[in-house]
């Protein structure tokens, strides 16, 4: 068996760089009683060289430290920075990010907010340079730049009271003609869904199995941990989408399906890596959601249904079954009073001879609605359509597109009203025919 010796020379180094700049920050304790220092000592401890895990103590001991020291949240995001920007340890580096997203978890919504406005104002800084050369050049260093810029993603995200993740919007975008919950989950909440969903694809469970890294595995669980409740707003801002597309304006239509091909093209991608997530990560505690994937024709059926040429052509089906009434009944016949009622007598006796009932001189009013029905709609329809054809407007055979749309709602099983412009001229023309 083989000695590591660049690994163990590594933690070597690196225990002796930990005491150095720990007994540097005891030292700046003595001369500067604040207690901010006892902040820097717990960032150090808990993002040693060595290749375990962060110690739980150490980052409760920081929340403890922050939340007894008034303003020390920006001085906790530079000392995290400083020791993200200065290592050239992958360890340390990935040590660092994940007590980041943890304190990010742990923390009280106060302290998750005072940390995500030290982000916003630069004390917290989470990138890291492509070109800086780390002691090991393998997929961790891959998956430490994807990790990196989730994070980046995350700051603007927050955990509310419910314990769920909700971005953080700003007060900008004003709508007037919809239902504001409706149209801010379809159009804000849901694109930022979007952007989160791509970083978190971008972290390939690939690179966790050839690290072979405890840290990258906890990493990568907390990131599908978050990604779970991401997913869950990502339907009801599809679902909410859908309902209102018919509602909304042509250019609304079309940024929707916009919206919506990107989303059956993320729903595939999150499908695997979840399949893949299941055999690599190893966390049994993770509860993987079904993943209902976005089918493409439908959104080109939805597509197809909303564009101007097709409610044009909706409109006119209202105008062409206006237009195309029977006249009255009573214009077909041009014959006397004599006639006519001659005509209902031989009626009414060849209907005695045939079925053997004696009708009385005033008939009932079923048997005479009955008889009229049948007897004169009946011949205006011959009149009409000499050959008994059967004629089908060209916009009504489009119809047909609709049960493709309806399927999207049925996959996400919401009992909502869908809004279609050709219901109410298709319900005109049958209620004409019949």
């Amino acid at each position: 068996m083989g000695v590591d010796i660049q690994g163990k020379l590594r933690l070597a180094l690196g225990s002796v760089k930990d005491h150095a700049s720990i007994g540097k920050a005891m030292m700046y304790h003595n001369y500067q009683h604040d207690g901010f220092s006892n902040i820097e000592i717990a960032v150090l401890r808990a993002t040693g060289h060595d290749n375990g895990t962060i110690d739980d103590r150490y980052m409760h001991e920081i929340l403890f430290l922050v939340s007894n020291s008034p303003g020390s949240i920006p001085f906790l995001a530079e000392r995290i920075s400083c020791r993200l920007g200065k290592t050239k340890d992958h360890v340390v580096a990935l040590k660092t990010l994940v007590l980041i997203h943890r304190l990010l978890r742990g923390g009280n919504r106060s302290f998750e907010q005072e940390l995500c406005k030290a982000h916003v104002s630069g004390h917290l800084q989470l990138q890291i340079s492509t070109t800086r050369c780390f002691t090991k050049s393998s997929s961790v260093v891959g998956f430490l730049h994807k990790y990196a810029a989730y994070l980046e993603e995350r700051m603007s995200w927050l955990i509310n009271q419910a314990g769920k993740l909700e971005p953080v919007m700003s007060k900008g975008l004003e709508f007037r003609r919809y239902d504001e919950k409706s149209i801010d989950m379809a159009f804000r909440i849901l694109p930022k869904c979007q952007m989160l969903i791509d970083k978190v694809l971008e972290c390939s469970p690939h690179d966790v199995l050839c690290s072979d890294h405890s840290l990258a595995q906890a990493a990568m669980s907390n990131t599908l941990r978050e990604s779970f409740q991401v997913y869950m707003t990502f339907s009801e801002g599809i679902a909410a989408l859908v309902n209102m597309f018919f509602d909304l304006t042509a250019s609304a239509r079309g940024l929707a399906c916009e919206i919506l091909k990107k989303a059956s093209l993320q729903s595939q991608k999150l499908h695997d890596l979840y399949e893949s997530c299941k055999q690599v990560v190893e966390n049994k505690s993770l509860d993987y959601p079904f993943v209902k994937i976005i089918s493409m024709n439908h959104i080109v059926a939805l597509e197809q249904l909303g564009s101007p040429q097709n409610e044009l052509e909706a409109s006119h089906v209202s105008l062409k079954s206006i237009s195309s009434r029977p006249p009255p009944i009573s214009g077909h016949f041009t014959k006397s009073k004599e006639i006519e009622l001659a005509v209902e007598a031989k009626e009414s006796k060849r209907s005695e001879e045939s079925i053997g009932i004696d009708l009385s001189p005033t008939p009932t009013l079923l048997s005479w609605t009955l008889e009229t029905k049948i007897s004169m709609v009946w011949v205006v329809f011959e009149d009409e359509f000499p050959n008994n054809e059967s004629k089908v407007n060209p916009a009504q055979q489009k119809l047909a597109g609709v049960d493709a749309v309806c399927d999207i709602k049925s996959e996400y099983g919401r009992p909502s009203v869908f809004l279609n412009p050709f219901s109410s001229s298709f319900q005109t023309s049958m209620s004409t025919k019949v």
